[in-house]
């Protein structure tokens, strides 16, 4: 693994004491020995970065607006192409051909009771230099329906199914009308897709000023918060159906594929739908009558909030390009020294709605950063045990498209190849957070235990822990985290380019970053700038080699292990977790709906307040039957006892990495086939938001008890195959 050049940068840093030997931990996936010379690899891998280059890199990538098809779009992956290749890296670049829709005519207007016509535009600030640039995308939702409607306009709260159960009790329906509905709570694709699913010709989204804007904060540019005009840009596409594009579900994007006809694709919209500013917003929202919204629906602006659905009328007409465009994926790699057949995947997008100093170029930096510091290595004589596979994708922004076609592309070879994909995106600053495979748990604590944050100059683990102290609601939940010895990572839903991989092959996959102190409201528009982001997202740009040393040593103990880093025993203990989650909410469900109908019958919502007595009484909810989970429980029985003593040699690395292939289903999730993991997916109304045990949670908070219990045999029978599959390692 290291050449003799290499091995005398070590010397200095192995002649170390007895004593500090003595110190050195010993790291998940290596002897002692190895585990030493790791340790002091990554000092030197840590020794080449450079948060001032990672500053000039986000300076320079963002420098023009650069979505997918554009000529700058190109220029972008042709400067990443040479740097890679600048790095000591085999670099390439795999172009697709995907669906990608751009604006031609977008107007909305109140038509009634009295008039406005939307601006639909954000102005350009002298504090922001790039903020008046030609070649930016004009703000909308790709894969809105063209669509020419008018028609009552009705206030929806955030557009949850919950709250058009809300307005049904109101006597309001939003059948043959136009929605407005807040941005957040849930997924932006979401709100359409119920609005849609309730009857509504269109759906307007707005960021309203108690959630980004004024409310928050200084807004744009004297602070970070979103200013009167600015808009979240954003793909509307049905992600959990599928990602990637729609003309080619399963299958490359490749020139010659096979495609399907855009009315024939089952994971894009009936109804327009656009995103406006609060300022736009605002002559709307004025406009409605009908009842007072609920105290819990009021946003921020100066006036009250109505629901509508009566005289207030809106003019929504929206037209599209729909265009095949090239995307254009840069693929680098090292050829690994012992095991060139295995690859650690690292991977993060470099397509923007515009210019995108934030999303994505603050994470993709950092990846670059990696690979610089790697090549820099690479050229003094280190050769990874493992090929490393460093990715830029594009197409992220409309739907995952770049990621998701090249997975699809290289399915076979992946499912045999992939050790793991390490994601990252957008990048702040202020806490560490991971989500991923829990079999991936100890790794990424044994990593954020030996990386310094910048700021608090404590490890990264022990400051996340101090903020999840802080956050518990109760003297309880404080006591508990207190007293945890490590983190929980999270678990994946959707929104980033780990979904096929983990989602869809069954590749064990990370995603990580920085944030929690970098609020504001430049997302998706304009205003991700440099300009931006130097002054309120990363000042300085520590953070940017926060990621780059997580990452990157993340990346480099996968790919050096002498035994790849899994533990099982992570993965039990989180999954009996949301086992017990599922009981418990079907046993909740069981017992509120029962409380619910008695109140129902003695009259008590009638009764209860006066602001109530508008509000039609709620339906009585079918009774929750007995569901047994004795199958889910058995099985992680046998899966505690198969991980409890599970020894993993290094002559079983492929079989290891390959294990949590046997979670998936290849049937898929309910009425979405592509989702085949039986643990982990985005939910079905959440979008971004992960559903664990999808199959069952979502059948439970839906309340289709058959298929919930048949999804209980489905899960059961995946992690059976887990465990029969990890006994026989215990027998190799």
């Amino acid at each position: 693994m290291f050449s003799t050049n290499f091995t005398r940068l070590l010397v200095p840093l192995l002649c170390i004491s007895a004593l500090a030997q003595a110190q050195q931990k010993k790291i998940l996936g290596f002897n002692d020995s190895s585990s030493v010379h790791q340790q002091n690899l990554e000092n030197l891998f840590d020794k080449q970065l450079d948060r001032v280059h990672i500053g000039e890199t986000i300076k320079a990538l963002s420098a023009n607006p650069h979505h997918i098809g554009s000529a700058n779009g190109a220029a972008v992956a042709q400067e990443i192409l040479k740097r890679f290749q600048s790095y000591g890296w085999d670099a390439k670049i795999e172009t697709y051909q995907v669906l990608f829709p751009t604006p031609k005519e977008r107007v909305l207007e109140l038509t009634g009771p009295t008039t406005y016509k939307a601006l639909l535009k954000e102005p350009a600030l002298k504090e922001d230099a790039t903020s008046g640039q030609s070649g930016q995308l004009p703000t909308y939702n790709a894969w809105s329906a063209d669509g020419d409607v008018e028609g009552a306009l009705v206030y929806v709260n955030f557009g949850l199914p919950e709250d058009y159960e809300y307005l049904a009790r109101t006597g309001v329906d939003v059948k043959g009308k136009i929605v407005i509905a807040k941005y957040g709570r849930s997924w932006r694709g979401s709100k359409p897709k119920v609005a849609q699913e309730h009857g509504a010709i269109g759906c307007i989204i707005y960021s309203d000023p108690k959630e980004d804007g004024y409310y928050a904060g200084d807004v744009y540019p004297t602070g970070a918060f979103k200013n009167e005009f600015g808009v979240q840009r954003g793909s509307v596409m049905d992600i959990v159906i599928h990602p990637g594009d729609p003309l080619t579900p399963n299958i490359g994007a490749t020139a010659q594929a096979q495609r399907l006809e855009r009315s024939q694709a089952i994971n894009l919209l009936k109804i327009p739908v656009l995103p406006i500013s609060y300022h736009d917003a605002a002559p709307l929202l004025k406009a409605l009558d009908g009842p007072v919204a609920p105290d819990e629906w009021k946003g921020a602006l100066p006036f009250t909030y109505h629901i509508g659905g009566g005289k207030a009328k809106v003019h929504l007409k929206l037209s599209f390009n729909w265009d095949i465009k090239p995307c254009h994926n840069v693929i680098a790699t090292l050829k690994g020294s012992e095991a060139p057949d295995q690859w650690v995947i690292r991977g993060n997008h470099h397509d923007a709605w515009v210019n995108g100093a934030a999303d994505p170029i603050s994470g993709l930096a950092a990846l670059l950063e990696e690979a610089k510091a790697i090549g820099a290595l690479y050229k003094q004589g280190f050769k990874p045990r493992r090929t490393l596979v460093y990715c830029a994708w594009d197409g992220e922004e409309p739907g995952l498209l770049g990621s998701t076609e090249w997975a699809e592309d290289h399915a076979a070879e992946l499912r045999e190849k992939a050790v793991v994909y390490i994601n990252s995106d957008n990048n702040g600053r202020g806490f560490f957070n991971a989500s991923g495979s829990h079999a991936l748990e100890t790794l990424v604590n044994e990593v954020a235990k030996e990386i310094i944050d910048p700021q608090t100059k404590v490890n990264l683990l022990a400051r996340k822990q101090a903020s999840d102290i802080l956050k518990a609601s109760t003297v309880k939940q404080k006591k508990d985290r207190a007293a945890r010895l490590n983190m929980n990572i999270g678990a994946m839903g959707s929104g980033s380019d780990y979904s096929s991989f983990l989602q869809h092959l069954g590749i064990p996959s990370l995603d990580l970053g920085f944030g929690g102190e970098d609020s504001g409201g430049e997302y998706h528009s304009i205003y991700d700038s440099y300009d931006d982001y130097s002054r309120f997202k990363d000042p300085g740009f520590y953070y940017g080699v926060s990621l780059a040393q997580a990452a990157g040593h993340t990346v480099l103990r996968v790919a050096n292990s002498e035994v790849v880093p899994f533990d099982f025993r992570r993965l039990y203990e989180t999954v009996n977790g949301y086992t017990t989650e599922l009981i418990d909410l079907a046993s909740t469900m069981r017992e509120s709906t029962i409380l619910e109908n008695q109140l129902i019958n003695d009259r008590i919502y009638q009764l209860a307040t006066d602001t109530a007595k508008h509000l039609l009484p709620p339906k009585q909810k079918l009774a929750v039957p007995y569901l047994d989970f004795s199958a889910l429980q058995n099985a992680l029985t046998v899966f505690d006892t198969v991980t409890a003593t599970l020894s993993l040699q290094k002559d079983v690395n492929q079989s290891v990495y390959q294990a949590e292939q046997q979670l998936l289903n290849e049937k898929g999730l309910p009425g979405r086939s592509w989702y085949q993991h039986t643990l982990y997916a985005p939910g079905f109304y959440t979008g971004y938001g992960v559903k664990t045990i999808p199959g069952v949670r979502e059948a439970i908070e839906q309340r289709r008890w058959a298929e919930a219990q048949e999804q209980i045999a489905i899960v059961s029978a995946s992690i059976n195959k887990l465990s029969n599959y990890l006994q026989k390692l215990k027998a190799h």
